[in-house]
């Protein structure tokens, strides 16, 4: 897995982990920021209320195996079971498709991991990526470590789990 080199790719992300941070944040708390230093050491912030993370790219293989019906059901299946699982563990912060799966680009991960090595063991565990449908590129970045509660407020959210 090589580092991204798609510069525009790399500001939409930026973007995108922005919106979802402002998206999950209440009208309240932006009314009356206030510095909250026991929060900040539980998401993992430094002084800026910044974080490292490594984003995973998902992309269509070069070559991809075609599947049945049945067996890429079944990948996918596996593939959300390991997203919910590496969610529960905290090292899924975000995740989620790109709007039109039959493009290039497929789906991102947002990894609470520091190195491009201990992301591609995460990566590595998912069905899609073990099937040949799918690689990631892998990029070390620093967001929000607001993001890291990310997780916890969709469930307050979603009505429905797939």
């Amino acid at each position: 897995m090589k580092p991204m080199k798609n510069v525009f790719a790399m500001l939409a992300l930026t973007a995108l982990s922005t919106v979802c941070v402002f998206a999950q944040t209440t009208p309240k708390v932006l009314e009356t920021p206030k510095f909250d230093a026991e929060l900040a050491q539980k998401l993992g912030a430094d002084k800026y209320g910044m974080k490292k993370y490594v984003i995973a790219v998902l992309k269509t293989a070069p070559n991809a195996p075609t599947f049945s019906k049945e067996e890429s059901d079944k990948i996918f299946a596996g593939h959300m079971g390991n997203m919910n699982r590496l969610a529960e563990e905290g090292k899924l912060v975000v995740a989620g498709p790109f709007s039109d799966p039959k493009k290039f680009f497929r789906g991102l991960f947002i990894l609470n991991v520091t190195t491009i090595e201990d992301a591609e063991k995460l990566v590595n565990t998912d069905p899609v990526v073990k099937s040949g449908m799918m690689v990631a590129d892998l990029v070390p970045w620093w967001g929000s470590a607001a993001l890291m509660d990310a997780n916890r407020v969709h469930k307050l959210i979603a009505k429905e789990n797939p």
